[in-house]
């Protein structure tokens, strides 16, 4: 029987590259997001799409149940949504902080508790963190912080679902060229600093990728796959590089 895999903003940008990998390694792709934009419709009938808000416990529940309604079981959570945005600390307030927290941490934590109570026997959590969550960087206080505590819960989790045999595993990607991403290195206070976003993706390659590339979203898709399978089974609690040798570790 085909494995049921729920995916958070799993319609644009990693998200979508995320579903994509997974229809076509042949699972049912449950997608949940704000908007919808026809991707679940595109892949076929073994993907469907549920609007939600990562915010709030009750639609992550919802998630589950819709899954397991479709599918008699629920194999995979991948809590990929997330938002960003540099701002330096005398720049913040409340709404900001809350829209970071609430989006990163909570929505990630609220996906981590729905997957421990209606996952399937043997089943796997990936969260979609960030090489931030690793290492700081300058305006980027907030998301960093809300990444970091994606490692701890990521960490914390491994252990206290490991004797369910739940496991739970986190991804951290350096930059992927996706529309978000973008969007955010517009503004002035990213570290494009509001020039070319193209110059200076070309000089970060080159100074600090050993790859002298970017990964693309379907690599980091890829990684998820990997963690999701077998082949993985003894890994848990681990935030894993998808970083082209960005930062080593």
């Amino acid at each position: 029987m085909s494995k049921t895999v729920i995916i958070t903003g799993g319609t644009k940008g990693i998200g979508a590259a995320i579903s994509q990998v997974f229809y076509e390694a042949g699972y049912h792709v449950l997608i949940g997001a704000r908007n919808n934009n026809g991707l679940a419709s595109r892949l076929g009938e073994r993907a469907r799409f549920l609007k939600i808000d990562v915010t709030k416990e009750p639609d992550h529940i919802r998630l589950a149940k819709t899954a397991l309604r479709w599918t008699k079981r629920l194999d995979v959570y991948i809590n990929n949504a997330g938002f960003s945005q540099w701002k330096p600390i005398h720049e913040f307030d409340a709404v900001f902080w809350d829209k970071m927290m609430d989006t990163n941490l909570k929505g990630t934590m609220w996906g981590c508790k729905t997957a421990a109570e209606y996952l399937s026997t043997g089943g796997v959590i990936i969260n979609i963190s960030s090489l931030a969550g690793k290492r700081g960087s300058a305006n980027n206080s907030a998301y960093c912080a809300s990444k970091f505590g994606v490692t701890g819960l990521t960490q914390a989790l491994a252990k206290e679902l490991g004797q369910q045999g739940v496991r739970v595993n986190a991804i951290c990607p350096v930059y992927v060229e996706t529309e978000g991403l973008l969007r955010a290195l517009r503004d002035k206070r990213s570290p494009a600093k509001g020039k070319s976003i193209k110059i200076y993706f070309q000089r970060f390659k080159e100074s600090q990728s050993a790859l002298q590339r970017l990964p693309k979203g379907e690599e980091v898709a890829q990684t998820c796959l990997f963690f999701a399978s077998d082949a993985s089974s003894a890994i848990t609690g681990q935030s894993l590089n998808v970083d082209c040798g960005v930062l080593p570790s």
